[in-house]
C-alpha cells in the first residue's frame, strides 16, 4: 500500500478553479494507476479521474469531462487534479486514491479535502 496525502482544497465561487494535489509515499509511486473521487453529502462516491502510471492515458465522468484535468508528477510522487469551470454540484469531498495496474479494486486512500463551491 501506499499513504497519500490530499492537499488544496477549500471554498470558491461558481465559475472558479481550484487545483488538488496528492502527495503519496513509496519509490514505487509511478507503477500505480491513480485516481480522484468525490463524495457529496448523502451521496455515494463516486469516481471522477484517473491517470495511468506513465501519465500517457487520462479517465474522466462525463459530469466533469472539459472542466477537470488530472496529471501527474513522477518525480514528485504527486498527482494533481485541475479543477476549472466549477459548479455547486462539484461541492464534495474529494478523495486521492492508488491501484496496481492489473488490480480493479483501489486499495490506498487519502484522508479527503474539501471542496465547496459557492453560487
Amino acid at each position: 500500500q501506499v499513504q497519500l496525502v490530499e492537499s488544496g482544497g477549500g471554498l470558491v465561487q461558481a465559475g472558479g478553479s481550484l487545483r488538488l494535489s496528492c502527495a503519496a509515499s513509496g519509490r514505487t509511486f509511478s507503477s500505480y494507476v491513480m485516481g480522484w473521487f468525490r463524495q457529496a453529502p448523502g451521496k455515494e462516491r463516486e469516481f471522477v479521474a484517473s491517470v495511468t502510471g506513465s501519465g500517457r492515458s487520462t479517465y474522466y465522468a462525463d459530469s466533469v469531462k472539459g472542466r477537470f484535468t488530472i496529471s501527474r508528477d513522477n518525480a514528485k510522487n504527486t498527482v494533481y487534479l485541475q479543477m476549472n469551470s466549477l459548479k455547486s454540484e462539484d461541492t464534495a469531498v474529494y478523495y486521492c486514491a492508488a491501484r496496481a495496474y492489473a488490480d480493479r479494486d483501489w486499495h490506498s486512500w487519502g484522508q479527503g479535502t474539501q471542496v465547496t463551491v459557492s453560487s
